[in-house]
């Protein structure tokens, strides 16, 4: 039979006043990174219409495109801590560990650190908001808020297809940069002297996982040696799940500007950085990367840029002393990990009894009654913020500010019942459960 091809076409032209699609929601998610996604999850749990906007044409954020690697603060400090965060965490946490090789619990001489594989990771992710019956927008770029008062009542996007218009209830800041308070024009938060350095993350396969230095045999390599191989970054740490072959390789520092123009040169030069670092461990540990070759580099890591003025400002000295607040919605025990110098970081750790929170006032904006932020937007100063931002917390705070919504719907987030959010995430404040198999908890013990 004779194969008929399609040959028509038509002549179109772009309307100048083309009209924006036009999406209405309980409740606007801007940002898909992990607290976002958590945020939405949590939202349509609670029965809400939920719409979420992303910059990027994939769900994730940088948990995934970014190939962040690692689920840091989401266990309490000691060799085999217990698990902070619940809810959203489970079903995560679940899901790796029901697929072969696509999770490894590190459990190190201070806390827990949860290696995962992103495109797995990255499937979860999309298949949730699916099954959720969520309202996904890709490729979004803020060109409008449109705010009444205290409130944001309309936010227009644009995508390369065309505008979108979304009206919603209520709003989950979770950009990363506070895009959504900053463009409604609402108090933000900067760094007052320099700015704090991001990680431009690489992908290496056909490593030999059992020639792997440590982090510190590559650090103190990288303090002697690091200049000649033109690095910025004088330490780095890889993440291997074992038994694949695979390393995420942390070991740049990149400036992070706000400036549109400048953002872009530095991506670039992140990944100049990143293929240096790679040079730097083929040629200083042959035995584990000689034969390793680049599989993918991530997008930018961007770990503080801008954040929201809330209706409390989280202290490093708040952080220190482990202050419970009434209005506690999450906890974590990482460390102040603050990279504001180019060629290491500040490290302060926290003893095995140490849990520090995070307050809902950090999470709503001072000035306007109808958003909820999660992740490393809240209010903080730098160096607690450093603490907060990991993504154990995030997802926390992603749930918190979905609960914090529901309950405002089309009143205040400042004024919401603070016992019935209190009781709803009580698991995130208060629960202790154990995650391990019967064998690592008698080695523990």
């Amino acid at each position: 039979m004779a194969e008929t091809l399609s040959r028509e076409t038509r002549i179109v032209r772009r309307e100048k006043s083309a009209p924006f699609r036009k999406l209405k929601a309980d409740i606007c998610v801007v940002g898909a990174g992990i607290a976002g996604i958590s945020a939405a999850l949590e939202a349509a749990r609670l029965g809400r219409k939920v719409v979420i906007v992303d910059g990027q044409a994939a769900l994730g954020g940088q948990a995934v495109n970014s190939i962040i690697a690692t689920f840091c603060g989401l266990f309490s400090n000691g060799t085999h801590g217990y698990q902070f965060t619940y809810g959203v965490a489970d079903r995560l946490l679940a899901h790796l560990e029901s697929q072969d090789r696509s999770i490894y619990y590190r459990h190190g001489p201070n806390t827990t650190v949860v290696y995962y594989d992103e495109v797995v990771l990255g499937r979860w992710m999309e298949s949730s908001i699916l099954d959720a019956g969520i309202e996904v927008v890709l490729g979004a770029q803020i060109l409008d808020v449109h705010v009444e008062g205290r409130r944001v009542v309309q936010t227009d996007f644009m995508t390369r297809y065309g505008g979108v218009s979304i009206e919603a209830t209520g709003w989950v800041e979770a950009s990363g940069d506070a895009a959504l308070v900053w463009q409604a024009g609402f108090a933000c938060r900067q760094p007052e002297k320099g700015g704090v350095f991001g990680t431009q993350m690489v992908v290496l396969e056909n490593i030999d996982e059992a020639k792997q230095p440590t982090r510190y045999e590559i650090g103190d390599r990288m303090k002697e040696k690091a200049a000649s191989y033109g690095l910025l970054r004088r330490e780095g740490l890889g993440f291997t799940i074992p038994g694949r072959g695979i390393a995420a390789m942390n070991m740049t520092h990149v400036e992070t500007p706000l400036d549109p123009v400048e953002a872009s040169r530095k991506a670039l030069e992140g990944k100049d950085q990143a293929a240096r670092a790679v040079e730097f461990l083929k040629t200083e540990f042959p035995e584990c990367f000689g034969n390793a070759r680049i599989r993918s580099f991530g997008l930018p890591g961007i770990r503080q840029t801008r954040w929201i003025a809330g209706s409390h400002h989280l202290t490093v000295d708040e952080i220190k002393a482990g202050i419970k607040f009434d209005d506690a919605v999450a906890r974590t025990a990482w460390p102040i990990e603050l990279h504001d110098h180019g060629d290491g970081h500040h490290w302060i750790t926290f003893d095995e009894e140490h849990a520090h929170y995070i307050p809902l006032g950090s999470l709503t904006p001072a000035e306007c009654d109808n958003i909820a932020a999660a992740g490393r937007c809240v209010d903080a100063d730098s160096a607690a913020l450093s603490s907060i931002r990991v993504m154990g917390p995030c997802i926390a705070m992603g749930m918190a500010a979905a609960n914090a919504l529901d309950l405002a719907g089309t009143g205040s987030v400042h004024q919401i019942d603070r016992d019935v959010l209190r009781e709803r995430v009580s698991d995130n404040v208060e629960k202790k459960h154990y995650r391990w198999t019967d064998a690592e908890m008698r080695a523990a013990s």
